[in-house]
């Protein structure tokens, strides 16, 4: 087994450290602040002193190829991207906080997530259909190490799937932009240039995310172990349940204690960082 720990901060020293707690046999440095601790034993010592330093680790199996990969599948507010654009939408509603408050109780899996988003949606009904275009074009931000991601994935053939209990407007703009291969999201309902509070079709939930993931897996002939799901919300938990490696990203703590590896302190270039 190998471990992969990288952080903002992360010294050579601290490496060895771990790699001394862990019985490594090899301190590989793959970044400036990424290194990989070949034939690493678990240390319940290790979890510890790693968040104790804002240091991220994963135990990944050896020869996890990235190149290896046939589907990558994320989510996309507050993973992809910087923010939750529901939550912008309802800033300029004048219910931010409102908004939020119920948003960051459906991710942490506490509400009914399809309820929790009509009630959100609900809550900006009348907000001209120029607002979405002001929350992309002025507050969206791609995360950190977003372009590293993406751009390993088009140099290894590595499908993209964005998942998103949020809105197409804004998926179907990453995708383009991007070079996105799939997406899901939900479709606001507009008339006369407004928002009506309501959303068309089924919600995009925990269930649907995971279909979306099982199909276009199929659609590959992609076996579990060359899939990858990454996501921060309990509602990304499901998708990342059918892959082979899940990574809760900047996530909340029921999403951290399921998934195979977290990271909390690095970008998303630090996925390509886990393998080899």
């Amino acid at each position: 087994m190998n471990l992969v720990i990288q952080g903002p901060a992360l010294a050579l020293t601290q490496a060895d450290a771990i790699a001394s707690m862990a019985k490594a046999s090899e301190v590989e440095q793959i970044t400036t602040r990424a290194f990989r601790l070949r034939g690493a034993e678990k240390n319940e010592g290790i979890a510890a002193f790693c968040e104790a330093r804002n240091i991220d680790y994963g135990w990944i199996p050896e020869g996890r190829r990235f190149a290896g990969l046939k589907l990558l599948a994320m989510d996309m507010d507050s993973t992809l991207i910087t923010i939750e654009c529901i939550d912008e939408l309802g800033d300029m509603a004048g219910k931010k906080a409102e908004i939020a408050a119920i948003t960051a109780q459906a991710m942490r899996g506490e509400l009914d997530y399809p309820a929790s988003l009509r009630r959100r949606v609900s809550a900006i009904a009348g907000l001209p259909e120029s607002a979405l275009a002001k929350v992309y074009e002025e507050r969206l931000k791609l995360t950190e190490g977003a372009d590293v991601l993406i751009g390993a994935c088009k140099k290894h053939g590595v499908k993209l799937l964005l998942v998103s209990g949020g809105f197409t407007f804004f998926t179907d703009r990453l995708k383009a932009r991007l070079g996105i291969d799939y997406t899901i999201s939900n479709r606001l309902e507009i008339r006369n240039a407004e928002l009506t509070g309501k959303v068309l079709g089924d919600i995009v939930d925990a269930e649907a995310k995971a279909a979306k993931f099982r199909t276009v897996m199929k659609e590959l002939g992609a076996a579990r172990e060359e899939t990858v799901a990454i996501g921060d919300g309990a509602n990304d938990l499901k998708m990342m349940a059918e892959s082979g490696l899940s990574i809760a990203f900047h996530a909340k703590p029921v999403v951290r204690a399921q998934a195979d590896c977290a990271l909390t302190y690095t970008g998303l270039d630090g996925v390509v960082n886990l393998f080899e």
